[in-house]
């Protein structure tokens, strides 16, 4: 049950952050959703609640950096996608 939580959550991110950067008006792409939401998630997540020292707890300072960390994997994404589109 773990597992499909964590699979939903990174999902949900995914799709909050490429709302956020604009790419949803097209039709959100799950795929990158998915990758973006666990890996900024899980690195963001972490980082900025250790950072704030709330440990491993589930606290608005991981869900914000779950948020950040999405942010930059899809902007990385979407800037690698654009440059192999233009060649």
């Amino acid at each position: 049950m773990l597992i499909i939580g964590l699979i939903l959550w990174g999902m949900l991110i995914g799709a909050a952050a490429q709302l956020i950067l604009g790419t949803g008006r097209k039709g959100l792409n799950w795929g990158m959703a998915l990758a973006s939401g666990l890996i900024g998630s899980f690195v963001g997540g972490l980082l900025i609640s250790l950072i704030a020292g709330d440990g491993l707890e589930f606290r608005p300072s991981g869900i914000i950096g779950s948020i950040i960390g999405a942010l930059i994997v899809s902007g990385i994404w979407i800037a690698v996608d654009r440059k192999r589109a233009e060649k």
